[in-house]
């Protein structure tokens, strides 16, 4: 059992792999919190659920055939304007409810960050395949001495792998945000074809 401490260790790609599991680990560390924090909850359940009615409810409304009386199409503006005040303040209650979770994540994340960075501090985690513009040129070589610029720090490299995986892992385990909620499109979400 001895010899193999040292044959890991000097196997070449044991700190990138290090930081990898780490932010694997991190991120299941993270969701099993958001687990027990936000998905569990009755209160979650019901505001999803809302969310979902309300939205199928809006995209029913607006692909609806306009009718030919104004005072139709009146009405029909009124309740889609209902509707949408209704998921937006559903929305809004969600995003307050997931906001406790966010907090404490926040925290394991920064307690993470921190024991990565005195673990690695100036040490080269891995090597870029390619010469990096200067903008990500400064995150990637960020602490590291040299001028080598497809060095590749540990900030850099668990930046990458944590929204990798924090994505794909919420995808996987299914704890995606609604489909009508705010934010569920992503940062930049598709454009809706029938509101042209």
């Amino acid at each position: 059992m001895a010899t193999a401490i040292p044959l890991f260790a000097s196997f070449k790609y044991t700190d990138s792999l290090t930081v990898v599991g780490i932010s694997f680990c991190t991120a299941l560390v993270c969701k099993a919190i958001s687990w027990i924090l936000i998905y569990r909850t009755s209160s979650y359940k019901s505001l999803k659920s809302s969310i979902d009615k309300a939205s199928r409810k809006l995209e029913t409304m607006k692909t609806d055939n306009p009718s030919s009386k104004l005072t139709n199409k009146k009405s029909k503006t009124k309740k889609i304007d209902r509707v949408e005040s209704s998921l937006k303040e559903s929305s809004r209650d969600l995003s307050l409810f997931k906001f406790k979770s966010g907090a404490v994540v926040a925290l394991v994340l920064f307690v993470v960050f921190g024991l990565l960075n005195s673990l690695f501090e100036g040490k080269v985690v891995a090597k870029l395949p390619f010469h990096p513009v200067t903008i990500v040129r400064k995150m990637s070589h960020r602490g590291l001495k040299g001028d080598d610029s497809t060095d590749c720090s540990m900030a850099f490299l668990y930046l990458l792998c944590s929204i990798s995986i924090r994505t794909n892992l919420q995808k996987f385990l299914g704890f995606s945000p609604p489909r009508g909620a705010a934010g569920a499109g992503g940062l930049f979400p598709m454009p809706d074809p029938k509101t042209n």
